[in-house]
C-alpha cells in the first residue's frame, strides 16, 4: 500500500471547507471555521483565496487529489476500461458522500456563464492528464479503438460523467448518483473498446 502524500496548506484549507460545507452548509459556515478546521491562519487563507466564494472554485482541486490518491490501485484492474470505471464510482461515491448538492450544482452552473477560467476544462489538470494515460494505454494494447484519437476518448469520458452530475444534480438528488453511475458509464463508454478481431 502507497503512502499518502502529506496535504499541503491549500490542500488542508480546501478539505476543511468543503467538509464543513458539506456537515453545516456553505452559508452557515464561517472563514473562521474553516481556518480552525484546517489548522491554518488567517494570513494563509488569505495567500490562496481572496475569500469564502473562491472556494466554490476548488471543488476541480478536492476532485484531482481523489484521483491522485486512486492512481495506485489502478494496477489491480486487468483492462484499462475497468479502470475508468472504477475512478468514475469512487469519485461519485465521493460527491455523493461528501458534496453538497447545492454547491456541486452551483459550481457547474458557473462553468456555463464564466467567461474566465472554466476549472472543469482545464487540460492541465491531474483529472486528465490520467485519462489520457489510461485511453493511450488502452489503444496501444488493442483494448480500445484507434480510429479516434485518446483525446476523443479521454473528452467522451468526461463528457459522460459531466452529464450524470448534471443530471444528478437537476434532480435534486433523488437517486443514488454512485449506483446509477454504475449501470449507465459503462454503457456509455462501450463504444470506445475496438471491435473484436
Amino acid at each position: 500500500m502507497s503512502k499518502k502524500k502529506p496535504r499541503n496548506t491549500k490542500s488542508k484549507i480546501i478539505a476543511a471547507a468543503w467538509k464543513l460545507f458539506y456537515e453545516q452548509g456553505y452559508e452557515e459556515t464561517t472563514l473562521e471555521e474553516i481556518i480552525l478546521e484546517s489548522g491554518t491562519s488567517k494570513g494563509s487563507f488569505y495567500h490562496y483565496f481572496d475569500g469564502k466564494d473562491a472556494l466554490l472554485e476548488s471543488l476541480s482541486f478536492l476532485f484531482d487529489e481523489k484521483y491522485e490518491e486512486l492512481e495506485p490501485q489502478l494496477a489491480r484492474f486487468e483492462t484499462c476500461f475497468e479502470q475508468l470505471i472504477f475512478l468514475n464510482q469512487e469519485l461519485f461515491t465521493m460527491i455523493e458522500n461528501t458534496i453538497a448538492i447545492d454547491l456541486l450544482s452551483r459550481l457547474l452552473s458557473t462553468q456555463l456563464i464564466t467567461r474566465g477560467e472554466r476549472h472543469l476544462l482545464d487540460r492541465s489538470r491531474f483529472y486528465y492528464r490520467l485519462l489520457r494515460r489510461i485511453c493511450l494505454a488502452g489503444q496501444e494494447s488493442g483494448e480500445f479503438r484507434t480510429d479516434f484519437t485518446v483525446n476523443d476518448l479521454v473528452k467522451l469520458y468526461a463528457i459522460s460523467e459531466r452529464a450524470l452530475l448534471y443530471d444528478w444534480c437537476i434532480c435534486g438528488g433523488e437517486y443514488s448518483l454512485r449506483s446509477y453511475g454504475d449501470r449507465m458509464m459503462p454503457l456509455f463508454l462501450s463504444k470506445i473498446k475496438a471491435e473484436p478481431a
